[in-house]
């Protein structure tokens, strides 16, 4: 029998039983629609995550306090005050602005709307940094700065809760209580994890007056000259800490991060957990397989009669495994289209809802085909295996 005539036949019969077809795919529709839905959204976040920290800028370098990143020196505590500032501004090489900030939680109030969201204490430097373009009105000047004016500028995200998405420069909300004028709104660069929208800068020193007191500054950001000099510049950098420190290599108890770590680091964790997800969703795939073979082990048994025809007609071993294995590996593979379908579809239903990007690559396509296919044969070859070692005497007597 050729394999044209065995995928016929295997076809005819899946066909003579369609609802027991479908619900046997049933298990493989779940899983592969699963599996897609999850890549798509880790796609999608990571992709999202990445253009964000390139937004930022190639040349931007975070100091934290705390020791190393690794071992016992993780947990070493450190420091960032205003003379490290001073110290990187007038010492440090390579590098074009440095900018300090302190950071809180604060819940915003306009009217009758209230918005919880971070309140970041900076200098005028900030915006330059941290590569923010100002969308209406102005920054943070330095008179404001020395004068610890209660002036705020506003993410995009705390303009639509507090605004419903209008520019209303010149009017005045409340930070856990206190007064703050608008003066300005920044340019929207995008939400997800740790959105940069959702965010009102203060002056540093009004932060520092008005809501965290004189806590050690949060972060240190600083802009190196060109992107070419950001080894140059860490190595400045940490030099110049140390001095301020009195502390060396072996146990500085501050870090240095540069775009292209924190890209790594990022891209790393989706995709770790991306992948421990997938590897949850493709349970539901295994348990679609387990489906195929009870299924097809009971058209084996239904069968025994056809099968002892076909071998007292002249149907090799081989042409009856072919015939089985050939269903099992259909339905497992139109359970797989099926799923990838409404997978895609799933996909882009739950980013419209969720306001998430998804991204479908085509590796997993072609991986998810691929698995739902050895699926088939997996759970397939013990059933055919037993349908092609029946003896046909014995089919044929049975009733």
């Amino acid at each position: 029998m050729s394999l044209m005539e065995a995928i016929r036949s295997a076809y005819s019969s899946l066909m003579a039983n369609k609802s027991r077809s479908i619900l046997t795919m049933l298990g493989v529709i779940i899983g592969v629609a699963s599996v897609l839905i999850v890549v798509a959204i880790g796609e999608g976040l990571k992709t999202d995550t990445i253009n964000r920290i390139r937004g930022m800028g190639a040349n931007l370098l975070t100091i934290r306090p705390g020791g190393g990143d690794e071992g016992w020196r993780a947990s070493r505590p450190g420091r960032l005050t205003e003379e490290d500032v001073k110290a990187l501004q007038e010492q440090a090489r390579h590098i074009s602005a440095v900018a300090p900030v302190v950071q809180t939680n604060g819940n915003a109030k306009y009217r009758n709307l209230s918005h919880t969201t971070g309140v970041v204490g900076a200098t005028t430097v900030w915006p330059k940094v941290m590569a923010f373009e100002m969308a209406y009105g102005r920054f943070l000047t330095t008179s404001e700065e020395r004068a610890r004016s209660r002036v705020a500028v506003l993410g995009q995200e705390v303009v639509n809760e507090l605004f419903y998405g209008r520019p209303l420069i010149g009017e005045f909300i409340r930070i856990n209580g206190v007064p703050f004028e608008v003066i300005g709104i920044l340019s929207e660069k995008g939400g997800g994890f740790g959105d940069p929208d959702d965010q009102i800068v203060i002056p540093i020193t009004t932060a520092r007056q008005r809501l965290v007191g004189d806590a050690d500054l949060r972060n240190i950001y600083v802009s190196a000259a060109t992107e070419e000099e950001v080894p140059e510049a860490i190595e400045s950098i940490k030099q110049v800490l140390r001095r301020a420190h009195r502390v060396n290599e072996f146990t500085e108890d501050f870090r240095i991060r540069d775009q292209s770590e924190m890209l790594a680091t990022m891209t790393e964790t989706t995709s770790q957990i991306t992948m421990f997800v997938s590897g949850i969703a493709l349970v539901s795939l295994i348990v679609g397989g387990v489906g195929i073979m009870n299924i097809m082990l009971v058209s084996v048994t239904e069968r025994t009669r056809e099968i002892g025809i076909r071998k007292a007609v002249g149907a090799r071993r081989n042409d009856i495994l072919a015939q089985f294995l050939i269903e099992s590996v259909m339905l497992s593979l139109i359970g797989g289209v099926i799923g990838l379908s409404l997978g895609w579809i799933g996909s882009e239903m739950l980013g419209d809802t969720l306001g998430w990007a998804t991204i479908v690559p085509s590796w997993a396509i072609a991986v998810s085909l691929l698995f739902s296919g050895a699926v088939g044969i997996f759970f397939g070859f013990y059933p055919a295996q037993k349908a092609a070692a029946l003896d046909p005497i014995e089919c044929l007597r049975y009733e």
